[in-house]
């Protein structure tokens, strides 16, 4: 989690807001993170904390979530410190995080559902983020470098390829 905003997400399966709003919140963070949408996965980490009553609800919960999510295990001490350290009140709460743990927002529920994935940016900028938005060069290293022209030059030799199989059978018959 080391340079990326942190969500910390207080829900619970069980609970009407929650239902309602967990989807919204799972698009919300496969937009920026998955390569479906994105070239780049952006900075960002969650962490699910749960509410539910036990913990077959909240595993039956996090198997319809991406599985990038992380989550504190069900029943640990820590839930109720992070609860009262953020003022956690109700559910659903997601409390946006520094990578060094400082506060950005203490319940961005209202931006994610009224701004979406554009609300990143905010945070971002606030958390003052090192843009990892680029290629190193060891991302280069292991890769195999084309031409433009590579997929016509494959398609020419395959095709010669083929016609010489067929002068050679000709030969030989």
């Amino acid at each position: 989690l080391d340079n990326k905003v942190l969500l910390l997400y207080f829900g619970s399966g069980q609970c009407p807001r929650c239902r309602s709003f967990s989807p919204l919140l799972r698009d919300f963070f496969l937009r920026l993170t998955d390569e479906f949408y994105v070239e780049r996965a952006a900075q960002l980490g969650l962490v699910y904390v749960s509410r539910d009553e036990t913990g077959e609800q909240q595993s039956a919960f996090l198997r319809s979530m991406p599985r990038r999510w992380l989550a504190l295990p069900f029943g640990d001490a820590f839930t109720r410190e992070l609860e009262l350290r953020f003022a956690v009140a109700e559910v659903p709460a997601v409390v946006v995080l520094k990578p060094n743990g400082e506060l950005i927002t203490s319940n961005a529920v209202e931006q994610i559902r009224r701004l979406g994935p554009s609300c990143f940016q905010s945070w971002q900028e606030a958390a003052e983020l090192l843009d990892r938005n680029f290629c190193l060069a060891e991302d280069f290293d292991n890769s195999v470098r084309r031409s433009i022209t590579d997929p016509i030059r494959r398609l020419k030799y395959r095709l010669d390829k083929k016609k010489e199989r067929r002068e050679e059978g000709e030969e030989s018959s």
